[in-house]
């Protein structure tokens, strides 16, 4: 096989990269998630942990209570969040409706020590983003509203609780953090390989629907060479991607740890990904049947890849916080022999291919 035939080809497919309008769209989307990566970092956040939100919130917000419980309006009116006003049930809901009231407490007319539990009810704005601020400012006076209570109630424990004791660590970085280094990274420096390994499939079943193949064959170009060059095209875009969005996360502020393991970790990787999208490509020749085989094989490898404790996910993760231990670079020699048995057995069926496509000419 000839490596200059193939860097032809790669070069070609490279030129004609824009004319891909659904590539460029996902880059483009990558390019701005990295871009404002600490921007959107705020509001992806509050998807999943809205005690991220409040921090940014200083604003006193007014809440209407009603109730004679004195132990909660005490801990309300003592708080730095709020400016409590002492309210019947009814006139309170209706300024809640008209604005005026960020959030209405109801509180029953329950003794602290009562047998039964105290039910608490709390009125808010339906789907407000305001709503969600206060709902997790009330919840650290509710806590402590709690602590009263199992105070109160305390002489009916006949059994000593077993006290829990957390690490420090474990909420030194908050959800930013875990969301970050846990989701924001990996997504950023996989979905290249995912791109490159669907990309793979259009440059390959176009050659067949285009009826293309047979002026390629009787080029100079063999048809294992074009293969090969296609591949080459796919893979060269993944660390190139990869370490834009790994330079602009840092501009972001994100720092990343050991950004060349992870570089040589997600492009072997990826080759992985493009070598079976390859040979799924030169199976089927059509590209609806071939993406659809590729998706779902996909799902398939993903789960059984985080199903291994070290797995490359995992590991970036580590990496990219500046713990990367041996295990990485185990994990890419490991990944690397995969990539070279499916890079023979990809050569040899596409050899087999090509005698076949030139027998039929």
């Amino acid at each position: 096989m000839n490596g200059r035939n193939s860097w032809i080809v790669a070069k070609k497919e490279l030129s004609g990269i824009n004319y891909e309008k659904t590539i460029v769209f996902a880059i483009l989307l990558q390019l701005f998630v990295a871009l404002f990566s600490s921007f959107l970092m705020v509001g992806l956040t509050s998807l999943y942990d809205p005690s991220s939100v409040s921090q940014y919130s200083r604003f006193r917000y007014s809440i209407g209570y009603s109730g004679a419980n004195s132990s909660l309006l005490d801990r309300l009116q003592t708080s730095e969040d709020f400016i409590v006003y002492d309210l019947d049930l009814s006139p309170a809901l209706e300024s809640l409706r008209e604005r005026k009231l960020a959030a209405v407490i109801y509180v029953p007319d329950t003794a602290p020590d009562a047998q039964g539990p105290v039910q608490i009810t709390l009125y808010t704005v339906q789907n407000d983003l305001q709503a969600t601020v206060v709902g997790v400012k009330l919840k650290d006076v509710l806590v402590g509203y709690e602590s009263d209570l199992r105070d109160a109630r305390s002489a009916r424990i006949t059994e000593r609780p077993i006290g829990l004791a957390f690490p420090p660590s474990a909420e030194a970085g908050g959800g930013f953090y875990e969301f970050v280094y846990g989701l924001l990274v990996p997504l950023l420096v996989f979905m290249p390989a995912i791109i490159s390994a669907s990309l793979i499939i259009d440059l390959i079943t176009e050659e067949y629907q285009h009826e293309t193949l047979e002026t390629l064959i009787s080029t100079p170009v063999s048809f294992t060479e074009m293969i090969w060059g296609k591949i080459l095209a796919c893979e060269i875009l993944v660390p190139v991607q990869a370490g834009a969005w790994l330079v602009l996360l840092t501009l972001n502020g994100i720092h990343i740890g050991n950004p060349v393991p992870i570089l040589v970790l997600v492009s072997v990787a990826s080759l992985i990904l493009i070598l079976l999208s390859a040979l799924t490509a030169l199976k089927y020749r059509e590209r609806t049947a071939a993406q659809f085989i590729y998706s779902t094989a996909l799902v398939i490898v993903i789960l059984f890849v985080v199903s291994v404790p070290d797995n490359p996910l995992n590991l970036i993760v580590r990496a990219s916080v500046g713990n990367a231990g041996p295990e990485i670079y185990a994990a890419i020699l490991l990944v690397s022999g995969v990539a070279a048995l499916l890079g023979y057995a990809t050569h040899l069926y596409a050899a087999r291919v090509g005698r076949l496509a030139q027998g039929g000419l």
